[in-house]
């Protein structure tokens, strides 16, 4: 039989659009579909420092955009000539060398400063003499406060006996502690310092009693099964688990003593950033007044966070 020739082939022939074939047109793929189907061009991988110049900006550009915000807003309410309350461009002009020299008459070493007795000292040396006075008081508070928390969570005697007189001792003002530590030391250091003790415990006490209190039963069981003596449950089970409330505790600590210490220097005098509060008061220097606070806020807010990052590292060792 003889095959058909390639002439008489029967099938569709070229159309617009498209090529023939013997078998049939093939049409070309659609633009719209082949534009679809394309991918953006991948980007080189970013330098470690340029991704973390990034995630800082994005962090702090807000709040400098916010504080910046704040002190046009200020500066609208307080720029007129007729204004009582200074402006930010007052307060450059007015402490323009309480802001630039905060460090005058201090002398600081590697484990240690000195303030020069007398003379004009900056809002720094103020600022490290407070300082000094919270360091001492809030440590020894958090010792004592830690170990009374733990004592009235594991025993239940010991929480009926003192957990009342530590809610009633609680709700007394810091100030007013003020003259029965003076009574007691006949001086203003060791007032201070006692004055932060006895603000700062509350919290720790109790926050970490409460830590203790809801440590799980199953962690218990766990340890007696283990048979761990004291010293191994406080550190493998005890304190990973009290972490947390331990630390919240800490922090509002270290947030009221600052606040005590202030208060306690505004009234009875001497050194300190309360001391220097007071004095730029009396001597009618509202702008100093003013840089004081904001050092305060700093400060403040600094030691917050180095309690809250001692206890992010000792919550991931536990």
């Amino acid at each position: 039989m003889a095959s058909p020739s390639p002439g008489r082939m029967s099938g569709p022939s070229a159309s617009t659009g498209g090529s023939s074939t013997e078998l049939g047109v093939i049409l070309p793929y659609p633009e719209e579909a082949i534009a679809r189907r394309s991918f953006e061009p991948v980007a080189a991988p970013e330098h470690p420092l340029i991704r973390a110049a990034r995630s800082v900006a994005a962090s702090m550009l807000p709040t400098m955009v916010m504080i910046a915000g704040l002190l046009a807003f200020w500066q609208l309410l307080c720029g007129s000539p007729s204004a009582t309350f200074p402006s930010p461009l007052a307060l450059w002009q007015e402490s323009h060398d309480v802001i630039m020299h905060p460090f005058k008459g201090v002398e600081i070493g590697l484990t240690h400063f000195s303030i020069q007795d007398g003379g004009d000292v900056g809002i720094a040396g103020h600022v490290l003499t407070s300082l000094s006075r919270v360091l001492i008081g809030y440590s020894i508070a958090a010792v004592i406060g830690v170990a009374l928390g733990i004592l009235i969570g594991q025993s239940v005697f010991a929480f009926r006996a003192l957990d009342p007189l530590f809610q009633v001792l609680r709700t007394v003002p810091p100030l007013a502690w003020l003259p029965i530590s003076l009574a007691i030391f006949q001086q203003a250091q060791p007032s201070a310092i006692f004055l932060i003790f006895i603000t700062a415990i509350w919290p720790i006490i109790l926050n970490t009693a409460a830590g203790v209190q809801t440590i799980p039963a199953a962690y218990r069981n766990v340890a007696k099964v283990l048979a761990l003596n004291p010293i191994e449950y406080f550190v493998r089970i005890m304190l990973p688990a009290t972490v947390p409330h331990m630390f919240t505790g800490l922090r509002i600590g270290v947030g009221m003593s600052w606040l005590a210490i202030v208060a306690a220097e505004m009234v009875q005098g001497g050194t300190g950033v309360g001391f220097f509060i007071w004095d730029s008061y009396n001597s009618s220097l509202l702008t100093d007044t003013i840089v004081a606070l904001i050092w305060i806020g700093m400060v403040g807010f600094a030691l917050d966070r180095i309690v809250a990052f001692a206890g992010r590292i000792i919550g991931r060792a536990g």
